[in-house]
């Protein structure tokens, strides 16, 4: 027992005052732990809250089943655009900052200002203004990110379509500019000039 007791003191005193070459081996390895667990527990969480399923969680009855009915959800080519590739950058730092908004909105919900389909339509138009804002911001990256100007087989679109891209392009104009409301409801646009 007293060798027990021995070795325990011994152990604190170690912890206490480690030597300078073990001190640092002893920091080296508990940062490294440190950050392959937070490493780990950060990209676990951004992949969790970038999935429709989370999503979902909080937009079950507004902008989900819209999502659903579109053709960003089903279509004939089988690709799916989920609520990440539409609303969330692929680059780091937008991604984070895009986030970081996003927990605005996740409290704007759990605070009752967003939670029920009846205030979530009362905020629509304020929310959709927002996010057709940024989106100009970046040059609606987002949909450049699975739509190219170069890909687009324009033999294939309508007259009026291939007139309109084509002069988007010419003006320097961005994608949400003209395809507000593609996966989603539109809010309601009285007053707004153009959508009269």
């Amino acid at each position: 027992m007293n060798k027990v007791l021995l070795l325990a003191k011994q152990l604190w005193q170690f912890l206490r005052r480690p030597s300078a070459k073990l001190s640092v081996g002893l920091i080296l390895v508990v940062g490294f732990v440190s950050a392959f667990i937070l490493h780990g527990t950060y990209s676990a969480t951004m992949k969790y809250t970038s999935t429709l399923e989370f999503c979902s969680s909080c937009h079950t009855n507004d902008v989900v089943p819209e999502y659903q009915e579109s053709v960003h959800f089903s279509n004939a080519s089988g690709v799916q655009a989920d609520c990440a590739s539409c609303h969330l950058p692929k680059e780091f730092l937008p991604k984070m900052t895009r986030k970081i908004q996003a927990s605005r909105e996740v409290f704007a919900h759990f605070t009752g200002k967003v939670d029920t389909p009846e205030k979530f339509e009362a905020h629509r138009r304020e929310m959709a203004e927002r996010e057709w804002a940024r989106m100009e911001a970046n040059d609606s990256q987002e949909c450049r990110n699975c739509h190219t100007q170069e890909s687009m087989e324009l033999s294939e679109q309508s007259l009026l379509a291939v007139k309109n891209h084509t002069a988007a392009e010419k003006n320097g104009e961005t994608c949400i500019q003209c395809h507000k409301g593609i996966a989603h409801k539109l809010p309601d646009m009285t007053g707004v000039p153009g959508w009269e």
